[in-house]
């Protein structure tokens, strides 16, 4: 009987028999504080640190509670200095719900004054986060004696001789009928001053200024209201805003065969920049262009041995940018350019993806444009097998499905000291659409295609050394990124001799940096430097010949909280109310515990995890068969059976 039961435990394992289990793993409720570090709630935020710091003991281990603080982004843990510049309520609570997404988040617990100066209204974005919020109104809503600066709309661009509008909203509070006097200054000489009339204890006028761009290159405009008496504070009485004066646009052929959307993106992208204009032709029509009006050359799928095109390329000096697509003739365009070669056996295309390639030195696309076109839907490139130079510079390489492969996407090069680009494939409009509806903007594809333009069209003065800050004027906190090239005689790119750079601000300080190699090319990260104008000098020898590049960039003080002093209450009343939380004044900070642990919504999950294994996995199995044949041979043994 025993081995017969062994025997069949044996034959039932066969079967491959499933055993069901059945784990329960509880999720305690997350209370997530948030308090804002921004410069606006500093007299106000020092008496509810300590209570914000208690509420982890208060609430005891059936709450896990993590804490923040923010002002234009996330950071982890309570505030200290209350030192932020700008406060962005929507992108906290944006980054707070990516990082807790399908998480047990109970409670928010937000201290603010409801001021907030960059990004979107928070109330849309806290109605993604499924929990209650629990508000604390920091900040004073009294309407105190105060004239202000509240915005300046403007141009970054003007051009040389031209004149350009800004629009100053001017705001006075509790200073009915007297006058506030305006005066707008460029580089320290005033050339605009009026005076307004105050009609109301609150009042605003836009104030619309036409100045004359009568100089070229950087100017530092500074708006200021004249000071009233027993205002309550007057740093929010100046304004300052650049305006860099071109001399004129760069101009840039753009010639097709065939009518195209990408055509119309391509331009439109590019002329986001004032600096530049873009003139589309058909092929039929270049005859009629001259050459030496234009600063680069677009071959939208047209490769430079077509008819007409060849005299633009051969005969002048133009950098080139060739878009590749269905209509391209491959082996024209290959014999066109040395840059990209393709082996195309049939006229067909495949999609493919953008993927951004390490160690382009060219020219600094940001992070979030990288990321961006990482996840743009695929471009349509010919079908075959790609190659390319070694000096070639690729940005994008084509990713096909889910494999990553070595084939340029985009890729540009300097051959015989004339800039070539290369695009292998069409659809651009394809990332005009996906870009703005997930991100309702299309900044990343017009930095790409500013940025592409630029590096194209920079070679035109044939200095041998040169330098360009990645802006000419960088914002408060920001990382100061400075490019730069040296070319030798035969105009190829070089880096071997070390460049140094020394910047210098108004004071004259100076600060001095070895440039970094990168690829072929020079790059500096001087890191965030405090507000200031900055004049740089740099310096490289090659062989016995010394070269110096020098230029000037600004770096400007962000003062976005001085501009609003009144706290809003009322945002702060409509998020609690509509998430089924509470609005709390930071006396009654210590009822917060208690209004949190009596929301019957704020509760511990569980989850219920199922899990099916094979009987044979299971050791207890292998145990019982074990014991009867083992039970069966002792009996045997015993009886004198073995």
């Amino acid at each position: 009987m025993l081995r017969a039961l062994a025997v069949a435990l044996i034959a039932f394992l066969l079967l491959s028999p499933l055993v069901k289990s059945v784990t329960y793993k509880p999720e305690k409720p997350l209370v997530l504080v948030l308090q804002d570090n921004s410069t606006s709630v500093k007299s106000s935020a020092n008496s509810i640190s300590a209570p914000l710091r208690q509420l982890k003991q208060q609430l005891g281990d059936d709450y896990h509670v993590q804490e923040f603080n923010f002002d234009n982004g996330l950071h982890d843990g309570l505030a200290s200095g209350y030192s932020g510049r700008q406060t962005d309520i929507a992108s906290a609570l944006k980054q707070l719900n990516n990082r807790f997404v399908n998480r047990n988040i109970g409670a928010v617990v937000i201290a603010s004054d409801g001021i907030y100066n960059h990004g979107a209204d928070p109330r849309y974005e806290a109605r993604n986060i499924k929990a209650g919020f629990y508000t604390i109104a920091l900040g004073d809503t009294t309407q105190h004696r105060d004239v202000l600066i509240s915005n300046v709309n403007y141009n970054k661009t003007a051009f040389l001789g031209n004149d350009f509008e800004v629009e100053i909203l001017a705001s006075a509070y509790q200073s009915n009928g007297e006058a506030m006097r305006l005066s707008i200054t460029d580089d320290g000489r005033q050339v605009y001053n009026r005076a307004i009339p105050i009609k109301g204890n609150t009042f605003r006028q836009v104030v619309p200024v036409k100045l004359n761009a009568g100089k070229k290159g950087l100017h530092k405009f500074t708006v200021n209201l004249a000071p009233l008496s027993n205002e309550v504070t007057t740093v929010n009485n100046n304004e300052t805003f650049y305006i860099d004066v071109l001399d004129a646009r760069q101009k840039i052929l753009l010639v097709y065969q065939n009518v195209h959307p990408d055509i119309a993106v391509v331009k439109n992208a590019i002329e986001v920049n004032r600096n530049y204009e873009v003139k589309t032709v058909l092929l039929t029509d270049l005859a009629t262009i001259k050459p030496a009006e234009y600063n680069l050359l677009i071959l939208f799928q047209l490769p430079a041995s077509a008819p007409g095109v060849q005299r633009f390329v051969a005969n002048t000096s133009l950098p080139v940018w060739y878009m590749a697509g269905a209509q391209t003739d491959i082996t024209a365009l290959n014999a066109s350019q040395q840059l990209v070669s393709i082996s195309a056996g049939r006229s067909e295309m495949q999609e493919v993806f953008a993927q951004p390639a390490e160690n382009f030195s060219a020219f600094t696309l940001s992070d979030s444009t990288r990321q961006k076109i990482n996840k743009m839907p695929p471009l349509l490139a010919p079908f075959g097998n790609y190659g390319s130079k070694s000096a070639t510079g690729i940005l994008f390489k084509q990713r096909i499905g889910n494999v990553s492969t070595t084939y340029p996407l985009l890729a540009f090069a300097a051959e015989g000291g004339r800039r070539t680009a290369v695009l292998t494939g069409e659809g651009l409009w394809r990332w005009k659409l996906a870009e703005y509806a997930a991100f309702g903007n299309n900044n990343a594809l017009n930095e790409l295609m500013s940025q592409s333009v630029q590096y194209l069209t920079a070679n035109a003065d044939r200095q041998q050394f040169r330098l360009y800050p990645a802006k000419a004027v960088f914002d408060e906190g920001e990382d100061v990124l400075i490019n730069a090239e040296l070319y030798n005689d035969a105009l190829e790119l070089v880096n071997t001799p070390d460049a140094r750079i020394n910047i210098r601000d108004a004071k004259g300080r100076n600060l001095s940096f070895l440039l970094s190699r990168t690829g072929q090319s020079y790059s500096l990260n001087a890191g965030a430097l405090p507000p200031a104008e900055y004049s740089y000098t740099a310096t490289v020898k090659l062989g016995n010949r010394a070269f110096t590049a020098s230029g000037k960039f600004t770096v400007k003080q962000i003062d976005a909280e001085a501009r609003q002093s009144v706290a809003n209450h009322q945002l702060l009343h409509d998020i609690a109310q509509e998430s089924g939380g509470v609005m709390l004044m930071p006396s009654d900070l210590g009822k917060l515990s208690d209004l949190i642990k009596k929301n019957e919504s704020v509760k511990t999950v569980v989850y219920e995890d199922k899990h099916y294994n094979e009987l044979v996995d299971l050791k207890w199995v292998f145990g019982a068969i074990l014991l009867v044949i083992s039970a069966e041979w002792f009996i045997r043994k015993r009886e004198g059976e073995v």
